[in-house]
């Protein structure tokens, strides 16, 4: 996803969800940061205080992707959180260890993740763990079926519109860039398909899958539970019963991922 839902659309379903202006901004800015964040270094202050940030994002072909250190530290925590197979965190799922590192929709570890922000509601910082923590759920939408540690995983044979054709566009763009061992990393062999809520398309993966991606519902999927999860955290309550989205909201939100296709409104310098 880029800047488009994880500040936008983040800051509406603040609003949705009862939080006031400020707030609302505080959040939506602090989901956003997380694909600004291409810095990191040491932090000196007037006073002597010294403060050591890190980056939460490069960009697609930034040399710092060719570090395994540099993935597990940004893209896998920031972007594509492990699913572990859909399973609870003490529970391994069949496969390989790549199978518990595919990011996966509102998995078990996502859910752990977003009670942990809840539970840090009354921390002086908690509005801005929600922010950060409402980018890495959102994206488990977006991001799902790929990892962020270059594996074949990633590798994508071939790419259909749709309706079922090969999507010549993506390819031609894709052989007008600087192919690297980089591309296998995340979702960079579909460049920035995952990340648009108006498209329909699918794609053979690296296993020789056909995976089916319908990404207005997914991002209506994830808006929902975005919604929900920041209900909960104004009550402070993580089981709390929650309605969501009202449905003329969900009915404008959903009219508006399908109907806006303007490729400049969902660009960014840095991750989805």
């Amino acid at each position: 996803m880029q800047i488009d839902f994880h500040h936008g659309v983040t800051y509406i379903l603040a609003r949705m969800a009862g939080f006031e202006p400020r707030d609302a901004h505080r959040i939506a800015y602090s989901a956003q940061y997380v694909d600004d964040a291409t810095q990191s270094g040491v932090i000196k202050f007037d006073n002597g205080a010294m403060f050591s940030r890190i980056s939460s994002a490069h960009k697609l072909l930034d040399y710092r992707n060719l570090s395994e250190l540099a993935n597990h530290h940004v893209w896998l925590p920031f972007h594509f959180l492990p699913g572990n197979g859909n399973l609870p965190p003490d529970q391994n799922p069949p496969g390989t260890f790549i199978d518990k590192l595919i990011c996966r929709p509102n998995s078990p570890v996502a859910q752990d993740m977003v009670t942990e922000a809840i539970a840090a509601a009354t921390k002086p910082y908690g509005l801005h763990r929600l922010g950060i923590t409402m980018h890495v759920y959102a994206d488990t939408w977006a991001h799902q079926g790929f990892t962020g540690v270059n594996h074949a995983i990633n590798d994508v044979k071939q790419i259909f519109t749709g309706n079922g054709e090969p999507d010549r566009n993506l390819l031609d763009r894709l052989v007008s860039y600087f192919i690297t061992e980089a591309l296998p990393l995340g979702h960079g062999a579909v460049l920035g398909h995952p990340d648009k809520p108006f498209l329909e398309w699918s794609y053979i993966n690296g296993r020789g899958e056909h995976i089916q991606r319908n990404n207005p519902k997914d991002f209506m999927d994830a808006a929902q539970h975005m919604c929900q999860a920041m209900q909960r955290y104004r009550l402070q309550d993580p089981q709390a019963d929650v309605p969501g989205l009202a449905e003329v909201d969900r009915t404008l939100l959903a009219t508006l991922f399908q109907s806006i296709s303007d490729e400049k409104a969902t660009t960014a310098t840095s991750a989805g």
